[in-house]
């Protein structure tokens, strides 16, 4: 290849990396990942004959889905891995030179929740999702990435949007009633405004926290509405990116760690006052919870 051909090469490449990246950053949530999963595409397109591609950007596209598979199987069977208390202090922080900042950002113009319960998924499952739902790959491009039939491809896409999208255990009227009281919850959360808590709280409201979710020698069970409420400012100080889910089927809170799960806040919510809430961080009980984006 010439030097002449090298930076025609190199420029086409450079009009696909937004487009790229955005398909990466859906596959595995991290920034950093992300940017490697385009660099090996880089490489890849870089060392390949590419002379009878009629559409690079979609022969990109199918490098990079390749190179996030893989990643997505190798994080896969080491995912057993703990996730220790200090862990839980920054929600997104710095990953190999990533930008937090940057980072909250990618995560808040996709959604963090979409990003978290796209992490249950199984590999291929996420990538069919992704690819068809999210960017609008055909069924027979996607079937032979995850080395099945295109019924077979349509089949893993269906499971995945039923997960993704989930089914609510209420009724449409209590579960836009609860969700409003989950998202004043936090919009008092935020801008740390007490009175606002104290609104939503009921007055004798618990909050229990397993070992993983709060530092040796904490309480893990606070009571009453003050103590609830100074308690949930206090962690907000700590940093944090929770967003509203479907915890089981009701509204809840997640908080993820560059695009994974690190706690539920599982809430009970009672003539439209939060009666109790519970701090999951065991990864063990995480992986028992129906986790699903909250739409509208």
């Amino acid at each position: 290849m010439t030097v002449d051909e090298s930076d025609w090469l190199a420029e086409r490449f450079q009009s696909h990396r937004a487009h790229l990246h955005a398909v990466a950053y859906r596959m595995l949530g991290s920034m950093s990942e992300a940017d490697d999963a385009v660099q090996d595409a880089w490489l890849r397109l870089s060392r390949a004959d590419t002379t009878g591609v009629e559409n690079l950007r979609a022969w990109l596209t199918t490098v990079v889905a390749r190179v996030c598979l893989d990643l997505l199987r190798a994080r896969k069977s080491r995912r057993e891995e703990q996730l220790a208390p200090d862990a839980l202090d920054g929600i997104v922080d710095s990953d190999g030179g990533t930008d937090p900042e940057c980072e909250a950002m990618m995560a808040d113009s996709v959604g963090l929740a979409l990003l978290v319960v796209l992490d249950t998924l199984a590999p291929a499952e996420r990538l069919t999702f992704v690819l068809h739902d999210m960017f609008g790959l055909s069924f027979d491009e996607i079937a032979p990435l995850v080395g099945r039939s295109t019924d077979a491809a349509k089949k893993l896409a269906s499971r995945a949007r039923h997960r993704v999208r989930g089914t609510g255990a209420l009724p449409s009227a209590i579960l836009a009633r609860q969700r409003h009281v989950v998202e004043a919850f936090l919009a008092a959360v935020r801008g740390g405004d007490i009175a606002g808590l104290l609104a939503v709280l009921d007055p004798n409201v618990v909050r229990r926290a397993d070992g993983i979710a709060v530092p040796q020698g904490v309480a893990r069970e606070v009571r009453g509405a003050p103590a609830v409420a100074e308690q949930a400012l206090a962690n907000a100080r700590r940093g944090g990116y929770p967003q509203v889910a479907l915890v089981n089927g009701t509204p809840g809170i997640l908080v993820g760690r560059r695009g994974r799960l690190a706690l539920v806040l599982s809430l009970t919510i009672q003539n439209e006052k939060i009666t109790a809430i519970d701090v999951i961080a065991d990864p063990s009980h995480l992986r028992r919870l129906d986790l699903a984006v909250l739409d509208g």
